[in-house]
């Protein structure tokens, strides 16, 4: 069973054990269970959904679990430019407006319906082109529980609000604001060439404000999850 770390109120109670959690749903009749994890830039979502992914399939089967991220519905270059303030959008790209939330919404509706019948196609995202990629997934009929992983996946604003409640769980990684930030600038150094004063002023002008919104929207959560590293 679950359990509930002591809290102040308005805080998600902590899930001490996420893969027991998991596995646990599956004795529901329900065919499938989709579960959002949300945190702020750098937190570890994507390595940590993929370590439950392995766990998950190593105890049940393989493609019980799949992981998903939300990067896929980016809006590309081409929808940024269309903008009415295309240079902000460029500037501020991977805020919560820039984001093809209908597009997001009607995947999600198919992954709900499509249970048990249908693959459903998901997309990737491509950092070398720098835009979507259309079916650069695929989530097999046979999946019973679908975890997706992204910043705004909590977000009450920017028509994030209906993707929200479209999760049967909502969790949140709760990774130390800091640790995130200095993992995200050796990951802008690493992948771009940033120097570090370089990878500082990025986060300064865009992903500390992402992560501000993201902060205020962790109450939202049913859960709490640890950073496994902490």
């Amino acid at each position: 069973m679950t359990t509930e770390s002591q809290r102040t109120p308005g805080t998600p109670p902590l899930l001490a054990d996420p893969v027991r959690r998991l596995v646990s749903l599956l004795d529901a009749s329900r065919l499938r269970w989709t579960i959002g994890l949300a945190s702020v830039p750098g937190a570890g979502k994507s390595t940590l959904a993929a370590q439950l992914a392995a766990e998950v399939n190593a105890r049940t089967a393989p493609n019980t679990l799949v992981a998903l991220g939300m990067d896929g519905f980016h809006l590309s270059k081409a929808q940024l430019r269309q903008l009415p303030n295309a240079a902000e959008a460029f500037a501020r790209r991977g805020a919560p407006w820039t984001f093809d939330t209908d597009a997001f919404l009607r995947r999600l509706h198919d992954l709900r319906a499509a249970a048990g019948r249908a693959d459903i196609p998901w997309p990737g995202f491509e950092h070398e082109v720098g835009d979507p990629v259309e079916a650069a997934y695929a989530v097999p009929a046979s999946t019973r529980l679908v975890l997706v992983e992204g910043l705004y996946l909590l977000h009450r604003a920017d028509g994030w609000e209906a993707i929200s409640a479209l999760f049967d769980e909502r969790w949140y990684l709760d990774t130390p604001l800091e640790l995130a930030l200095e993992r995200l600038a050796l990951r802008h150094m690493r992948a771009w060439g940033m120097a570090r004063s370089e990878a500082e002023q990025r986060i300064a002008s865009s992903d500390r404000l992402n992560a501000e919104l993201v902060l205020g929207s962790a109450r939202f959560a049913d859960w709490r999850v640890l950073c496994r590293d902490q």
